[in-house]
C-alpha cells in the first residue's frame, strides 16, 4: 500500500514520528509533501494555538538543533521514534535518508504543483500530519482517502485546542483517527481511543505532548488495519446521536485555558492523594 504523508514543516516532530512509526510497521512512506519552513499560515496558526512564548520556545529548540547539531525535543514522548539507539532524526529528510523515500516542499498543499506531485506518487492513502485545510481536488487523489489524527473524541470535540475543550466540556480525553472531508473534523471515523493517563499529566502542554505520542502509536495500528481490510469507517452522523452535529471549537482564550488547567489539576488530586496514602 502506497502511503504519502503531508506535513507543515520538514522539522515537524509529529510528522517525523509518524513516518518512523509507519516504516517500523512495514509501511515505509512513498513520499512526504511538506510546506516550506516558516510557512505563514502555519506560523499564524501556532501563535494562535500555543501563544507567543510556547511558539518561540518551539522555534528556538529547532534552531538550536540545526546550529549545534543537537536534538532537543519539544515533545519528549516522541523520543522512541526520533531518538533510536543508532541515529537522531532532526527532520523528515533525516528519516527519508534512513528509509529511502523522497521529500518535496511546497507553499500550499492544494496548489497545482502539489496536486501534480501527489498524482505522480499515486498514493493509496494520504496521512495528514499538519498543513493547509485540504480542498476537494486533493482529497480525491488517494484511492482510500486522507486520514487524520485528531486530539479529541469525535464528534463531541471538533476543531482546535481539543484537549483543553475536552477538559472544559467534561468529555473524556482521547484521539480519533478519521477520514478527512471538506469540513473541519467532520469526516467518517475509523477508530476512537480514550486516553487513560490523564492523572500523570503535569500541565496542558504535557497533556498535549502525551496525546500526540499516544495518537502516533494508534495511527500506525489503524493504517495496518486499513491495509488488512479489517476496519470500516463510520459516518459521524451515525455516531453523533444526541450531540450537535455542527460542534466546532476554536483557539481558546487565556482565561479559559487557565480554567482547563484547573480541571486538569483537579483530576490529578485523587490519584496523588491515593499515592501519598499508599
Amino acid at each position: 500500500m502506497r502511503v504519502v504523508i503531508l506535513c507543515s514543516s520538514v522539522y515537524s516532530e509529529t510528522a517525523c514520528a509518524v513516518a518512523v512509526r509507519l516504516a517500523e510497521m512495514g509501511h515505509v512512506p512513498y513520499g512526504v509533501l511538506s510546506l516550506n519552513t516558516l510557512n505563514r499560515g502555519t506560523v499564524v496558526r501556532k501563535l494562535g494555538q500555543w501563544g507567543f512564548r510556547d511558539a518561540a520556545h518551539y522555534a528556538g529548540t529547532k534552531l538550536l538543533a540545526r546550529t549545534q547539531g543537537a536534538q532537543q525535543l519539544n515533545n519528549p514522548y516522541l523520543q522512541h521514534w526520533l531518538k533510536p539507539p543508532d541515529v537522531i532524526f532532526r527532520s523528515i529528510r533525516d528519516v527519508a535518508k534512513r528509509y529511502g523515500f523522497p521529500v518535496s516542499s511546497c507553499s500550499n498543499h492544494n496548489s497545482p504543483g502539489s496536486l501534480a506531485r501527489l498524482k505522480d506518487w499515486s498514493p493509496d492513502m494520504i496521512v495528514f500530519a499538519g498543513g493547509n485545510i485540504l480542498r476537494t481536488p486533493l482529497l480525491q487523489i488517494p484511492r482510500l482517502g486522507v486520514i487524520n489524527m485528531h486530539l479529541g473524541l469525535l464528534p463531541e470535540i471538533r476543531g482546535m485546542s481539543s484537549p483543553e475543550w475536552s477538559l472544559l466540556k467534561g468529555v473524556p480525553l482521547g484521539v480519533t483517527i478519521h477520514y478527512m472531508d471538506t469540513g473541519i473534523d467532520t469526516g467518517p471515523v475509523l477508530q476512537k481511543f480514550e486516553f487513560t493517563d490523564l492523572a500523570r499529566c503535569t500541565s496542558l502542554s504535557d497533556l498535549r505532548h502525551r496525546l500526540i505520542a499516544f495518537g502516533v502509536e494508534k495511527l500506525g495500528e489503524v493504517v495496518a488495519d486499513l491495509d488488512r481490510g479489517t476496519i470500516v469507517a463510520m459516518p459521524q452522523t451515525d455516531l453523533a446521536q444526541d450531540h450537535e452535529k455542527d460542534n466546532q471549537y476554536f483557539v481558546m482564550h487565556e482565561w479559559l485555558q487557565a480554567r482547563a488547567a484547573e480541571r486538569l489539576g483537579a483530576s490529578r488530586v485523587p490519584v496523588l492523594a491515593r499515592a501519598t496514602n499508599e
